[in-house]
């Protein structure tokens, strides 16, 4: 499955997965972990980006415990109109692009935002996109925090950097560790969870 593949999938994802689907179930015990690692390190005055947004349910909780300065991205354009029925506070106070990461990462000024985070987002960025990873380091103030699913052991000492038979998009595995510290950040914090695993890099110069 080539690059147009992957985004188009999620462009018109519908169903499980789907903005709808997400802002059903709400913030989560992830919400609430992405919560407290910037609630812990940064100002709320402080400004933030989830890569693949969906309909806000993270961004929302971010809001209600005094994050206001708040960014998002998602290739589905159904997720900003769920978002105006489910969080309307937030999709009229929030920045918000329509787009794939890939179309807009290049237009962010260095250090543009103090905090980027993905969820479950950058796993799906198809390995010829993989030029994004430093486009998001550079516009990385302070903190970056990946929560992806990086594959079992097993798959890892296989060799097996892609699950493309357990969903019905692929999912790329990849060492986020070893990703952003090239690119002038250290990992400040890990918790294996599963499938998730949640990284904390910080930039080293901050």
């Amino acid at each position: 499955m080539g690059p147009n593949d992957v985004r188009r999938q999620w462009a018109d994802r519908s169903g499980e997965f789907s903005p709808e689907y997400y802002a059903y179930y709400g913030p989560n015990e992830t919400s609430e972990a992405i919560h407290q690692i910037l609630d812990d390190a940064i100002d709320p005055s402080a400004s933030v980006l989830e890569l693949g947004c969906g309909s806000g349910r993270h961004l929302s909780h971010l809001r209600d415990n005094g994050f206001e300065n708040v960014y998002g991205i998602d290739i589905n354009d159904d997720s900003f109109e769920v978002m105006r029925e489910a969080y309307p506070e937030l999709a009229a106070s929030g920045t918000f692009y329509a787009a794939a990461i890939e179309d807009v990462v290049e237009e962010f000024d260095d250090g543009q935002f103090d905090v980027v985070y993905s969820i479950e987002t950058l796993q799906h960025i198809h390995p010829d996109d993989a030029w994004v990873f430093e486009e998001l380091a550079r516009c990385t103030n302070d903190l970056l925090v990946t929560v992806e699913n990086e594959g079992a052991d097993d798959d890892q000492s296989n060799g097996s950097d892609v699950n493309d038979t357990q969903y019905d998009f692929p999912l790329y595995y990849r060492d986020w560790n070893d990703i952003f510290t090239q690119f002038g950040f250290s990992q400040r914090d890990v918790a294996r969870g599963d499938p998730d695993t949640l990284r904390v890099f910080e930039r080293q110069d901050s």
